[in-house]
């Protein structure tokens, strides 16, 4: 019996066989076999993380009418931008995992309480990995927000059989939702995978977004590998320079298996030069650990990165849960 796809049906394009989805053509490949994975856990360093790293959480306005990027962890953070409130990858559980007792236990609280969270608009939602898509936390932001959630491909399906009546706009990459009459919400290219569990790999789309708002564009990179740089030069081809752009910066080790994945700052930092962003903001570092840099080695890499690439170090900062920035 042929395999299905369980999250999507849809025609055949240049990044979906009818099965799976693939990342663009003449990208590096991610998926890994059993015996990487093995190898992978044969030779972890030993790099062990704190069990808990000190936050002060703050509590968000109802409204913004400038631009207010609040980092709640890893990478969840609440944008707030003329009148809008806008979450992306909620994440608030204690363990990125399909379970409660196992799995990367997050050594950040919440840099925002569930409960002190203003009413939102909407969520963006880059994939389906655990540490990106907590259906706990999609629950309570349904029940107590009911925001639309914006997501690739397949990842409405995953939803909807825990939140059946949440409000999910599913997205190719290049299609687009008006979010108000001047806000619209991109879903575009990223270079990564997807999977719920051992047989589902690259049966939900991933992806970023670019959301043109009030006059200003922020990008939202979700998880990507940088590969050959070319969908960020074309993003910056199609869309414009970016007002600010929200990087990956961590979780990059060992780099033969992350390499094609996950970006590190070296990188991070190549891609802000590529979309001419004015400001950066580093993401996905410090809250799980998922690979194995210590945890603070994103915060030294970036600052080589910064200095060598010659980049004002007030234009690419590593968030940190409960830090605010306004722009």
């Amino acid at each position: 019996m042929a395999k299905r796809n369980p999250y999507y049906n849809g025609p055949v394009s240049d990044h979906f066989d009818g099965l799976r989805f693939l990342n663009p053509a003449g990208e590096p490949e991610t998926d890994r076999s059993l015996g990487d994975v093995l190898r992978w856990r044969r030779n972890i360093p030993d790099n062990p993380w704190p069990a808990c790293v000190p936050v002060t959480p703050v509590r968000p306005p109802a409204s913004v009418d400038g631009l207010r990027i609040t980092m709640v962890g890893h990478a969840t953070l609440l944008i707030q931008m003329g009148g809008l409130n806008i979450l992306t990858d909620p994440v608030w559980s204690k363990r990125a995992s399909p379970f409660g007792f196992a799995g990367p236990k997050r050594v950040t609280v919440p840099g925002v309480a569930l409960a002190d969270l203003p009413r939102l608009d909407a969520v963006l939602l880059s994939h389906n990995h655990y540490d990106h898509l907590d259906l706990a936390t999609l629950r309570f932001l349904h029940r107590d927000h009911d925001p639309l959630i914006i997501t690739p491909l397949g990842n409405d399906s995953i939803i909807r059989r825990r939140v059946p009546a949440a409000r999910v706009v599913p997205l190719d990459w290049g299609q687009s939702v008006d979010l108000e009459p001047d806000v619209r919400v991109h879903v575009v290219p990223a270079l990564h995978w997807s999977s719920r569990g051992p047989r589902d790999r690259r049966m939900a789309l991933w992806g970023g977004f670019m959301v043109r708002a009030k006059g200003r564009l922020i990008y939202f990179a979700g998880d990507t590998g940088y590969g050959t740089g070319a969908i960020f030069q074309k993003l910056r081809q199609d869309y414009g320079p970016v007002d600010v752009a929200l990087l990956p910066i961590g979780a990059y080790d060992p780099r033969w298996f992350m390499g094609a994945q996950h970006t590190n700052p070296a990188e991070a930092v190549a891609i802000m030069k590529h979309l001419e962003a004015k400001l950066a903001l580093g993401i996905h570092w410090g809250t799980f650990k998922l690979t194995d840099e210590p945890r603070d080695d994103p915060l030294r890499q970036l600052d080589q990165a910064i200095a060598e690439q010659g980049i004002d170090p007030q234009s690419f900062i590593a968030m940190r849960a409960g830090q605010v920035v306004t722009a």
